[in-house]
Order: C-alpha cells, then structure tokens, then sequence
C-alpha cells in the first residue's frame, strides 16, 4: 500500500465499508488523532468513523493533493458534509500527515484542521465568543 491507495480509501469510506477493510489499512498499534479524538487501534479508528456516520448526513472526503516520501505522505483533502437534519452544505479542508511502517501499514494518521473555524463558529452561541475572542487577540 502507498499513500495513493490510502486516499482512494478514503474517498470511497461510506458507512457501509466494515472493519475488515479497515484492518487492510489500520492495525491494533496505529494512533489516529484529530482536533476532536486521539484513539489507538483499528476498532477505535473505526468507531470515530462510524459515528461520523450517524452524527453527519452524507460525509465525503475529496482528496486534492498528495506529497510522500518511504515513509511519510501528507494528503491535503476538503471535507463535505451536512449536521443531521440541516440541508446546507458544509465544507472545509484540512491536511493529514500519514506514517507508514515498513509492511506499508499505518502506523500514525494525523488531521491538521481548524475545528474552531470550521465547527464551532457554525453554533450561534460559540461563534459570538470566538469572534470577541478574536477581537481581543488582533487588538
């Protein structure tokens, strides 16, 4: 497996893709982190997805760019999706840094995003104190 065959995999990720395919890609060792979650292990990693699934209507990701060498890639993606029972549709990009042992196995995945602008400005009460917030700082 190559840096290539892991974007496609999360370009076609649906919710109906079961573990077994995730363990083609994720081991008991590998760490997963976001803005949100940092979990060990292929369960774990599956279980933040499939929550995805449940919380979110129609999550895609779209891959846009990927830079690799033996060992590292980072996967620069944009995101779309849609909060249950809202039609708007959301989207935001992010950057993930993907390490693979020397079986081409995963062995760390980290997302680089930004979960203020992109999640908690989207709450009304939220977006009132970051803006104050980034008030204060640019002041």
């Amino acid at each position: 497996m190559n840096a290539k065959n892991y974007a496609d995999f999360f370009e076609t990720l649906n919710e109906d893709i079961s573990i077994v395919e995730y363990k083609k890609y994720f081991g008991e060792e590998t760490l997963f982190k976001d803005p949100f979650h940092e979990v060990k292990g292929v369960e774990n990693i599956y279980n933040i997805f499939m929550k995805m699934y449940k919380n979110l209507d129609n999550p895609k990701f779209k891959i846009e760019e990927i830079v690799e060498n033996d060992t590292t890639s980072y996967i620069k993606w944009i995101f779309y999706f849609s909060f249950k029972g809202k039609k708007k549709r959301q989207k935001f990009s992010g950057v993930s840094r993907v390490c693979f042992n020397d079986k081409k196995m995963v062995i760390s995945h980290e997302d680089f995003w930004d979960a203020a602008e992109n999640i908690y400005e989207k709450i009304p009460l939220l977006k009132y104190f970051i803006k104050l917030v980034k008030i204060k700082i640019k002041n």
